[in-house]
């Protein structure tokens, strides 16, 4: 059974475990309980790769049907503004400039920084609060990489994993990037994607 389930993972299990993408918080939210794997022995909540891998097919077949363009991916998080500006400049998305979401940039024409996404991804519900709450204000659908303390009642579509590490952050990034390739028909093979986690990885 576990070579089989194996198989069925975007990249081997190793990956996601080697990039921490599984390391939750010291605490959960009651909404992330479905996504936890296990508490480890030093309190740290565990996530289930494999519903991180489920959801990072969802959110590529997902963004997929949006124009590029008009899919907007914001992280007030250091570690997640590299990922987030490759992830972008591949797949043809916005970003913010610098990494700051300026206030009103989704709710105020008057501004320079206004646009008119169809769709919000986000780091960290928590830290990109501001770009979430004026997504919900236009209604547009977000999704959001959750960790295990986060809440999620208003995400559309959660992928649990560890938003607060640079290895985790570059790998969802990357397999984002190169699914979302897949899913639009500019690569049909996983080995056409030539960049790898340490092109998305933040430097320290």
């Amino acid at each position: 059974m576990s070579e089989e389930t194996k198989v069925d993972l975007l990249v081997p299990e190793d990956v996601y475990l080697t990039s921490g993408v599984h390391i939750g918080t010291q605490q959960k939210s009651a909404d992330m309980k479905q996504f936890i794997f296990k508490v480890r022995s030093d309190g740290l909540y565990v996530l289930d790769v494999k519903q991180t891998d489920a959801r990072i097919r969802a959110a590529a077949k997902f963004l997929s049907r949006y124009p590029p363009e008009r899919v907007m991916v914001v992280s007030a998080r250091q570690y997640g503004q590299k990922p987030v500006k490759i992830f972008t400049s591949i797949v043809g998305a916005m970003t913010t400039k610098e990494g700051r979401f300026i206030p009103g940039s989704l709710t105020n024409p008057q501004l320079p920084q206004y646009t008119e996404p169809e769709v919000l991804m986000v780091t960290d519900p928590a830290a990109d609060q501001q770009a979430m709450a004026e997504a919900m204000n236009i209604g547009i659908p977000i999704i959001a990489l959750c960790d295990a303390n986060n809440e999620t009642r208003n995400v559309d579509l959660v992928i649990p994993t560890n938003n607060k590490g640079r290895r985790a952050l570059a790998c969802i990034y990357w397999l984002l990037t190169r699914e979302m390739l897949k899913e639009k028909g500019v690569i049909s093979t996983d080995e056409a994607f030539t960049k790898t986690i340490d092109d998305f990885e933040a430097s320290l």
